[in-house]
């Protein structure tokens, strides 16, 4: 994503899902194909290219957020091929391996249905034999051998082997998002918050931005202000030299965003705000900038990339009771709403809790 500020643009495609869960497409191949190109212009990246790869993420735009209850498929467009482009482009081999193996592992189990633990004895072996803990340590020929053991997991486990055309994948991808609709966690979570079945969902496409490139490098995610008692205080977490599956896998220990965070919390690693100041300069802006707009506590999801902060989404942040009538209060004195609009804020069901 472009800096977070045309997520329109991007979009190969929206349609919406019906109560049956058949798919109804508002856009066909065509015009598709014409929001593909504009990514492409905009990017200077060509999808499936073999000298300039463009790779996308595939993920949900429900109408009503759904936190974690949706499928994503990151860096779709990785083949044999364009790994190979990826790493004399990046000049970073073991990062162009690295996202392979997370999109093989990650689409395999979205898209092809393939359980997620067949893929983890494969790494917990690699690292083992490594003699390292964390993904991050593992050398670019153990993620290369990885790439090939996972995709002999496809082919064991379907009798097919793994798909190598990009286009093919990303129909794939797009068809496994709009099913993820009618998944049994997506169902109840509907269901436990008057979500309507017959609402659907968008699909958007993504380019893709890189968390895991190098140590200038990162992912996190953020509430606006704190979900748990509503006080106006930035809180989030991030990982250095990771991708965003990985700061909620629970694979590494996330670090604080600020430095008054990792002090609570007696952490010895160091906050954002510390490693990479500037960064965080400009994530509060970006903060200050989404609740002048939005008018609610947002809960957000980041990338840094080679020192470049990129916004990948937001939304209105899930909250407690007690943070929801804090926060109400707050921003009413603080101007962004009125007093009605924050009465109006407050859901009777609040009570109960």
């Amino acid at each position: 994503m472009f800096n977070g500020q045309e997520r329109h643009d991007e979009n190969i495609m929206r349609t919406c899902e019906n109560a049956q869960g058949t798919v109804k497409m508002n856009t066909d191949k065509e015009q598709v194909e014409e929001a593909l190109t504009l990514v492409q212009q905009r990017t200077g990246r060509v999808f499936g290219d073999s000298s300039n790869p463009l790779l996308v993420s595939v993920r949900s735009g429900a109408r009503a957020s759904m936190p974690g209850m949706m499928d994503t498929v990151l860096n779709l467009g990785l083949n044999d091929q364009t790994v190979e482009a990826l790493a004399k482009k990046s000049g970073d081999r073991r990062f162009a391996f690295d996202s392979y193996r997370r999109f093989v592992q990650m689409y395999s189990d979205v898209v092809l249905g393939i359980e997620i633990n067949h893929f983890e004895k494969h790494l917990d072996r690699a690292k083992e034999k490594r003699g390292v803990k964390q993904d991050c340590e593992l050398l670019a020929e153990d993620l290369e051998k990885l790439v090939k053991s996972y995709k002999a997991v496809v082919q064991l486990e379907l009798g097919e082997e793994f798909p190598e055309d990009p286009k093919a994948q990303l129909w794939g991808a797009i068809g496994a998002v709009f099913n993820s609709w009618m998944n049994q966690r997506a169902k109840t979570y509907r269901q436990l918050h008057d979500i309507p079945e017959w609402w659907g969902t968008a699909v958007n496409v993504q380019a893709m931005v890189f968390g895991n490139m190098g140590n200038d490098c990162a992912t996190g995610v953020a509430f606006t202000r704190d979900p748990s008692t509503g006080t106006n205080e930035f809180y989030g977490e991030f990982l250095v030299n990771a991708q965003g599956e990985d700061v909620v896998a629970g694979i590494r220990t996330p670090q604080e965003l600020t430095i008054k965070a990792r002090k609570s919390h007696g952490s010895d690693l160091p906050s954002l705000e510390e490693v990479m100041p500037n960064i965080f300069k400009e994530l509060l802006s970006v903060r200050s900038q989404l609740e002048n707009h939005y008018k609610d506590m947002q809960d957000i999801e980041f990338t840094i990339q080679q020192g470049k902060l990129y916004m990948l989404q937001t939304r209105n942040g899930k909250r407690t009771a007690p943070a929801a009538l804090q926060i109400a209060v707050d921003m009413a004195k603080e101007g962004l709403i009125s007093k009605s609009q924050a009465l109006m804020s407050l859901k009777p069901d609040l009570i109960d809790q």
